[in-house]
């Protein structure tokens, strides 16, 4: 039977806790006794995902975030969700470059680096409803 593991969180809509998603996650995938690499993989992808959801999801940082984390065998599954605007065109949206708050002069790289550092990465979204980013990573392929 396959090994499984899975925890949820909860947080406010604040920047601050960017680094505190980032840390959890990391913790959290080291049963699968990642690589330094891989576990900065994970955490630079996660830091884009939660990110983007305090910054386009919401204008208010009482709102919340929410992630999981799921382990399955040597892979870990990441979902990070909001309930804010949403996307209006999630295909523009993950263009390189492409930003809707040009004027927090952010580079648009957040669906970039998520896809260059991740081995899938997902994007469903609803105006007016949120954003949910799913993300997985294999750990240990370079073994293989």
């Amino acid at each position: 039977m396959q090994e499984q593991n899975e925890m949820k969180l909860s947080f406010d809509a604040r920047s601050v806790n960017e680094g505190f998603a980032r840390v959890a996650v990391a913790a959290f995938i080291t049963g699968l006794n990642p690589t330094l690499d891989e576990v900065a993989d994970v955490k630079t992808a996660v830091s884009e995902a939660v990110t983007n959801a305090i910054i386009h999801g919401y204008d208010s940082e009482e709102e919340q975030v929410e992630l999981s984390c799921r382990i399955r065998g040597t892979e870990v599954e990441i979902t990070v969700c909001d309930h804010g605007k949403g996307i209006a065109d999630v295909d523009k949206a993950r263009e390189p470059f492409f930003t809707t708050r040009p004027e927090l002069e952010r580079s648009g790289m957040g669906f970039a680096f998520m896809e260059a550092f991740m081995d899938e990465v997902q994007v469903e979204s609803r105006l007016g409803a949120g954003t949910r980013v799913w993300m997985r990573k294999k750990i240990g392929a370079q073994e293989g």
